[in-house]
């Protein structure tokens, strides 16, 4: 069994990454190895805290579903690849997470039994309880739902304290502060804000299902490698968004 968290204010939290997120800027390779166990580590030592730790992977590194869907595609056909897109970066997340013996299992929303368990939300609680780190990928298993949504949804359902939500920037703006040099940072914002506001951070939906189960939201930049612990152990990192 997991020990109570230490010095952690989270018992159980949903870690929500992009696809990008795995992606050496600019190079030619979809997913950096190196990247992949920098982000490894991170999950690691909050894990050693004593966090339930749960991860949502995103696949926009590989494939963008509604980029193909604009382009011509079968948006259902584009989203079920997008999905399966996300398998490869969960499975390339647990390999290394495995190599440095954190016990990981990724739970699938589209059956593949050969490479991934399936989602069964008992078996999920349950690994998060004995201290495994459980990788959510292929979405909600259906499409025209973000992996966001997913982030939501999983959060919902496995009752985490937070979505801790992983960007390139270090919160949440009023405009593109890499276009706006005098983009404000918001500490806080509400539910309603974010929504009334169109900050896209996350889709409405996400945004819907958060405010309905009062899952608090919190964005910050992962390039950090010390934020993600800073964050689980209370510090003010990036921007909450709750009630």
């Amino acid at each position: 069994m997991q020990n109570e968290p230490s010095g952690a204010i989270y018992k159980r939290v949903v870690l929500k990454l992009s696809g990008e997120a795995l992606r050496e800027p600019g190079a030619r390779d979809n997913i950096s190895p190196q990247i992949v166990r920098g982000l490894a580590d991170c999950i690691k030592r909050v894990r050693d805290l004593g966090v339930e730790t749960s991860v949502v992977i995103g696949g926009g590194n590989i494939w963008r579903g509604l980029s193909a869907a604009n382009r011509g595609m079968d948006r259902t056909t584009a989203d079920y690849m997008g999905m399966l897109a996300t398998v490869i970066n969960g499975l390339a997340l647990k390999s290394v997470l495995d190599e440095m013996g954190v016990d990981t299992r990724v739970q699938t929303a589209i059956a593949m039994e050969n490479v991934a368990e399936p989602f069964i939300l008992g078996r999920a609680r349950r690994h998060l309880e004995l201290g495994r780190v459980v990788i959510f990928v292929a979405g909600t298993g259906n499409p025209y739902f973000s992996t966001d949504t997913t982030a939501a949804l999983r959060a919902s359902e496995i009752r985490a304290g937070a979505i801790l939500k992983a960007t390139k920037v270090d919160g949440i703006y009023d405009s593109d502060p890499k276009k706006n040099p005098d983009a404000k940072r918001y500490d806080r914002l509400s539910y309603t804000e974010a929504l009334t506001k169109r900050l896209q951070v996350m889709d409405s939906t996400a945004f819907s299902l958060c405010m309905d189960n009062k899952i608090p939201i919190i964005v910050f930049d992962m390039s950090q490698p010390s934020n993600f612990t800073d964050v689980v152990l209370g510090k003010p990192i990036g921007t909450m968004v709750s009630e």
